[in-house]
């Protein structure tokens, strides 16, 4: 693993984003901890353990970002991206287990005649609250990075603490039902819509890590932006066998073109050269290579 400083800005930035979820994980397990041996309530053991898991998985997409980070060597020509995809593969099966707890735990409560009752409500509510923040701050963080990056591993532990996040309102929800109102299966329906949205998250990023690994190619977008470069590039008779995939944040562009056979070398060669800098200009993260045929 590379020391933070010899990162790129985007590797950096996606390393402290892991550094910060791990850290955060510490924080929040420690807080409902307490919050839950002087409350005895479930949704806080539940959002206790969805923290417990969170620091596993975000351990694990730490890691997972600065083996990416290495350079290209000879036994990964194109790099380590692909340890994001993995790790954010794996991080939405964690979400959709939790997901699943979630719903089974909400269900069983609504079912039950007696739901057990709370204890110190005030107390939990305030650990909770402070939770919340905490949590809130964290996700905002993680979100900002993911979009400013790309990187998956960032995504998937943003929604994993989504997953936190929401049991956490569900058990302030809770707390605050039985403390004034009597109605401790109040959370029960919280924590059936968060198991509902969670479960959307977890695809979509399970989708995206699925098909980078399967080798897909880039969007529809990328894709036409791509052959828009190549329609208007100067010295170009046409091109053929434009094909892209994804590894991490990383883009893979391949493209044969078909210059005049009659032209110099360092001529047809220069062509080429320009095609390739307008394509990284586009996409600075990318790697293309162009491949050039005698029209």
């Amino acid at each position: 693993m590379r020391p933070l400083r010899r990162l790129s800005a985007d590797d950096r930035l996606a390393a402290m984003a892991g550094l910060a979820a791990v850290g955060a994980a510490l924080l929040l397990s420690g807080l409902k901890l307490w919050a839950l041996a002087a409350t005895g309530s479930l949704a806080v053991a539940a959002s206790l353990a969805d923290s417990a898991l969170d620091f596993v998985a975000s351990l694990g997409g730490l890691a997972a970002i600065l083996y990416a980070a290495k350079p290209a060597d000879e036994e990964h020509a194109f790099g380590h991206g692909s340890a994001e995809d993995l790790a954010a593969l794996g991080q939405s099966v964690l979400v959709f287990a939790s997901a699943g707890a979630i719903g089974w735990r909400s269900i069983e409560r609504l079912t039950a005649e007696a739901p057990p009752p709370l204890t110190s409500e005030a107390a939990g509510l305030a650990v909770m609250a402070a939770s919340l923040l905490v949590t809130g701050a964290l996700v905002l963080f993680q979100r900002r990075v993911a979009r400013r990056t790309g990187s998956r591993v960032v995504a998937a532990d943003a929604l994993h603490y989504v997953s936190d996040l929401l049991p956490t309102l569900g058990a302030i929800v809770a707390l605050a039902a039985s403390r004034w109102l009597g109605l401790p299966q109040v959370d029960s329906v919280v924590g059936l819509a968060a198991a509902a949205i969670l479960v959307a998250g977890a695809g979509r990023i399970a989708s995206g890590a699925w098909n980078a690994l399967m080798d897909r190619g880039a969007e529809p977008e990328t894709l036409a932006t791509l052959q828009r470069i190549a329609e208007t590039h100067p010295g170009l008779a046409g091109f053929h066998d434009l094909k892209t995939r994804r590894a991490g944040r990383r883009l893979f562009v391949q493209i044969h073109v078909e210059i005049d056979g009659r032209l110099p070398l360092r001529e047809a060669h220069d062509i080429g050269a320009a095609l390739r800098r307008r394509m990284l200009e586009a996409f600075p993260d990318a790697e293309v290579i162009v491949h050039k045929d005698p029209a």
